[in-house]
């Protein structure tokens, strides 16, 4: 219960700060009737809202205001909702083009949306998935896990000491392969267990970098792993807008010939397309809590992606299906080297903090 009052909270929050960054983005300011005086300002009101600081001349005073209030800031953010959401996902390409071509009253603006999904996905993300350190499994779960991966990690063990004295067919690839398996089932099995630094499997990293900073956060890492990766997932919480600089260079280069668009129309395009990639990712886990086929989960991790940026180059800058289709491969591409640029931040940031 606690759990899904978070998630409300986190929704609401995300959607109030939405509208913090777009407040009154186009909206019409009401009807035309005199009603005195605006109580911020002072200026003599001729309609319904005040033009000089945009006030509602009706103020509520009841303790259900504040109520009224928060449904206001999650619903009224808004009918433009209702109309956005449709075009992000089945037109995103003329979204983006009506956007930068200024039809902003009738869409949320790419930032307010961009900040909405980061908090529905994190909610979603902390509902569904809990916190690192396998805190939503009982202690019977927990303990049977770990019994499994014990059994796994020693037949995994033996059959690796076994090609490791009689190699036979098995190649140096093989060998490393499970080599990789096995110390990806010993950082699952301290996940589970909580990450203790008493766990015989426990180890965040022996990397030394050289740089004093640095390996002294991965001896911090290594001193307390859960408190790291909380850190990190905080850290993706709060830096996440930064995925909008880092992308924003990447799309300008598929345009570099094309000087009448500009580095504010890109943006526009990738503020977009990463907050349809964040809705995937509530959808993914939404579909995971219902315990959907894996092949919906397949499909939508295979396809999902590459067909809204195609959809989204082509109907965004005026492609053909030809130009769009190298262009979306070229993205796919530079997203995964964003991506990667991104997570480097937050390791730097987290094991040097």
């Amino acid at each position: 219960m606690t759990g899904e009052i978070g998630t409300i909270g986190d929704i609401a929050t995300g959607t109030l700060l939405g509208r913090a960054v777009e407040p009154r983005a186009g909206e019409s300011h009401g009807g035309a009737r005199a009603h005195g005086v605006c109580l911020n300002c002072g200026t003599a009101l001729i309609g319904e809202y005040c033009h000089a600081c945009g006030q509602n001349e009706h103020v509520h005073r009841t303790l259900g205001s504040i109520g009224h209030d928060l449904l206001h800031g999650v619903f009224h953010f808004e009918g433009k909702i209702w109309r956005t959401i449709p075009m992000l996902v089945l037109h995103p390409g003329a979204l983006t083009r009506r956007y930068v071509a200024g039809e902003r009253a009738r869409f949320v603006s790419p930032l307010a949306l961009f900040l909405f999904t980061v908090f529905l996905m994190f909610a979603t993300i902390h509902t569904f998935s809990g916190e690192f350190g396998g805190t939503n499994m009982t202690a019977a779960q927990r303990a049977d896990a770990t019994k499994r991966l014990d059994a796994n990690i020693a037949k995994a063990s033996a059959e690796l000491a076994k090609d490791k004295a009689a190699p036979g067919n098995k190649t140096a690839t093989d060998i490393a392969a499970l080599e990789a398996t096995i110390k990806g089932m010993k950082t699952a099995r301290s996940s589970i267990t909580g990450l203790k630094t008493n766990d015989p499997y426990y180890n965040f990293t022996d990397m030394k970098t050289g740089w004093a900073p640095l390996d002294h956060g991965i001896a911090k890492a290594n001193a307390n792993p859960g408190l790291m990766l909380y850190k990190l997932q905080s850290s993706a919480y709060k830096y996440s807008w930064a995925l909008i600089p880092i992308s924003t260079p990447f799309v300008a280069l598929l345009f570099l010939w094309r000087r009448r668009y500009k580095m504010y129309d890109h943006a526009i395009f990738v503020t977009y397309s990463l907050a349809f990639m964040m809705g995937l990712v509530v959808l993914l886990s939404l579909l995971g809590k219902i315990n959907a086929p894996d092949w919906i989960f397949s499909l939508l991790v295979a396809f999902a992606p590459p067909v809204h940026m195609f959809a989204q180059l082509r109907g965004a800058y005026g492609l053909r299906k030809r130009s769009a289709l190298w262009r979306t491969i070229a993205l796919l591409i530079f997203a995964f080297v964003a991506l990667i640029a991104f997570s480097i931040l937050l390791l730097a940031m987290g094991l040097s903090g």
